[in-house]
């Protein structure tokens, strides 16, 4: 099926009582048949409900319609796009080991990455997005994995997938995307040889900022890279809190089962069943509304590249963009609603934005409605001042979320606020 009829009937089997919306499983807990049923569901011998902070039936059909879209095998929803983000390293990684991690991402992976996973004993090693041939260097035997994004957030700098899953799969490190920004709609990571995918659900998967919420997604076989792989023993050896389980060794997809059986067993990050419900929601019109975001978001760079009190624009979908033949060869029908342009000042930019009517000053991407930030002093605020040098991110740094409000309308909003500016 195409990618459109998969969002809209992906991981879901009409129940009893014919609802053609999924239902919401509002429950903490399942009764079991008999003590036997349980036992089996504990030791895996059957699948089935145990605990909604080990999987939903709501849940379910979110993990298994997302996984469809990104062409994955199995997924697994968490509570937020950082505890995706975080599960992913420490499904892999203990005191000892280190991650390489690309300098433009988040400021909130930044920080994590970068502060909080020392304090687990993990080193962070950090590559330029724009010179990923920078990651053979960094790679040592402790080496767990390389984190980037597909689109950076805010510097809109496009990665180069090639390379990297080319320098990944020489060493055997496995390699993990950020596809929050691009979408399943306009890139897949895991068709272009990416081991792992996380999503910020709370972004453009909801569509109207009305959840926190995130997911993993693991490719198809990724056991061929694992199994025997002597930097991911914890997979090929018994795992005692699960009566020796080798993940390995069983017929199901490995990595995001240890995230359920482990990570969400013992640190509990787990989404609602009521937030499963809206991303299924926003999945459905997800392809819709996407092509809209692209299609206003490009009409705005080119009025932004045309206007004397811009000094730059980060948009992969213009020609005169450093990244633009990249964004060409890795994505498809568009490239995102996310967007940003620099002014000569901080000042001048944060003007800008207290200036705009119709765009809102707020921390977030990927809502229906329209969406200005000034990240220097919000998003990456907690930035040394050369960690804002390598993330790309200047004081006249002005990054924006186009909505699906009349694009007229918004090129007049940003013309008035760059006047006043």
């Amino acid at each position: 099926m195409k990618q459109q009829t998969l969002a809209i009937h992906a991981g879901y089997q009409r129940d009893s009582q014919g609802t053609m919306a999924v239902p919401i499983y509002q429950s903490t807990a399942y009764a079991f048949r008999d003590t036997d049923h349980a036992a089996n569901l504990f030791e895996l011998k059957e699948l089935g409900n145990i605990y909604t902070r080990l999987m939903n039936p709501t849940t379910d059909v979110f993990e298994k319609r997302f996984a469809a879209l990104e062409g994955g095998v199995a997924a697994v929803g968490t509570a937020s796009g950082m505890a995706a983000i975080f599960y992913a390293i420490a499904n892999v990684a203990e005191a000892g080991d280190n991650i390489i991690v690309a300098k433009q991402v988040y400021g909130g992976t930044t920080t994590l990455t970068g502060h909080t996973i020392k304090r687990f004993g993990i080193e962070t090693r950090y590559f330029d997005v724009q010179n990923p041939t920078e990651i053979e260097g960094l790679i040592d035997t402790k080496t767990k994995l390389v984190l980037f994004e597909s689109i950076t957030n805010p510097s809109i700098d496009v990665a180069d997938f090639k390379t990297i899953v080319e320098i990944t799969n020489q060493y055997g490190v496995l390699s993990c995307v950020d596809n929050t920004v691009a979408t399943p709609i306009f890139c897949t990571p895991l068709a272009l040889g990416c081991d792992i995918v996380v999503h910020s659900a709370s972004k453009y998967t909801t569509g109207q900022g009305l959840a926190i919420g995130g997911i993993i997604i693991e490719r198809e076989n990724l056991v061929d890279k694992i199994k025997g792989n002597s930097r991911y023993y914890h997979f090929n050896e018994p795992d005692e809190s699960y009566h020796g389980l080798i993940y390995s060794d069983l017929p199901l997809p490995l990595f995001t089962l240890r995230v359920r059986l482990s990570l969400l067993r013992d640190l509990g990050a787990a989404p609602s069943p009521f937030n499963s419900w809206l991303y299924i929601q926003g999945i459905e019109t997800l392809s819709l509304r996407m092509k809209q975001h692209s299609a206003s978001a490009l009409e705005i760079a080119k009025f932004l590249e045309n206007h004397p009190k811009v000094l730059k624009v980060n948009y992969p979908g213009l020609e005169s963009d450093k990244n633009y033949s990249m964004a060409q060869k890795y994505f498809k029908g568009g490239n995102s609603g996310l967007l940003s342009f620099e002014v000569e000042s901080k000042a001048m930019a944060q003007k800008i934005a207290d200036s705009t009517e119709i765009f809102a000053v707020v921390v977030n991407i990927g809502d229906s409605k329209s969406i200005i930030t000034h990240p220097a002093s919000t998003t990456h605020q907690q930035l040394s001042a050369q960690e804002l040098i390598e993330a790309g991110i200047s004081g006249g740094l002005i990054r924006l979320s186009v909505g699906l409000e009349d694009t007229q309308d918004l090129i007049e909003d940003l013309s008035r606020a760059l006047e006043r500016g």
